[in-house]
């Protein structure tokens, strides 16, 4: 009978402890909603590190545009790379642009991107920077062209940053009224020591069948971003 007792003791133990692990995972995954990962989830056979280091020898990001340097101010935010890109393409008729200050903006693999209407519909195109600076050299110094933030949106997270930037174009920055409107969405990414333009997205305001909507544009009652 004793050695029955001991069995019998022993199955409950078994049982209890099973019963609270039992309850432990009933309790922690009741906190996650169904369908939620894991809080630590495996990497499958094969994955890269999830922060991988540059190989030896690779040169920084920094070093691989060192013809066009760029000042520390105009990349030392965001908000502040934004701001070059804009005067480093506006001024009067006449006046040659700063395109070397333009390109030091730019990672050296950067894209711009638009559409453009083509037989009834948008077609989107791709420039580098240098195209873009091919493109509207003659334009904007020819006949003057002036490209102006007037409010903006900032969300950023680690090294990266999304700028939502709305514009005015006027021939001249002397002029008054605006001409037309629309709106930049600039990303950059930090290196550690400067930020640099990855990729603007732009379009032009269409007043009849995209106009801007209010929540881009200035808060009545203020001028600037």
């Amino acid at each position: 009978m004793p050695r029955l007792r001991v069995l019998h003791l022993s199955r409950l133990s078994v049982l209890a402890g099973l019963g609270v692990v039992a309850i432990s995972v009933a309790l922690a995954t009741a906190q996650l909603p169904p369908g939620h990962p894991p809080t630590t989830p495996q990497l499958p056979p094969g994955h890269p590190p999830t922060a991988p280091e540059m190989p030896p020898g690779h040169p920084p990001v920094g070093t691989a545009n060192p013809v066009h340097a760029a000042s520390a101010e105009d990349v030392a935010s965001a908000e502040a790379t934004v701001l070059a890109y804009y005067a480093s393409i506006s001024g009067p008729a006449g006046v040659p642009r700063d395109w070397n200050r333009f390109r030091s903006l730019f990672l050296p693999d950067a894209r711009m991107y638009t559409a453009r209407q083509n037989g009834g519909r948008a077609v989107p195109f791709t420039l580098t920077p240098e195209q873009f600076v091919n493109s509207n050299r003659a334009y904007f110094e020819g006949a003057g062209y002036d490209e102006r933030e007037i409010t903006r949106r900032v969300e950023r997270f680690g090294t990266m940053a999304q700028v939502w930037s709305t514009y005015e174009s006027r021939r001249n920055p002397a002029d008054d009224a605006a001409y037309g409107r629309g709106i930049n969405a600039f990303q950059l990414i930090h290196d550690g020591d400067r930020w640099w333009i990855a990729s603007i997205l732009w379009d032009y305001e269409r007043p009849a069948q995209s106009p801007i909507p209010a929540e881009y544009l200035p808060t009545p009652g203020t001028s600037g971003p």
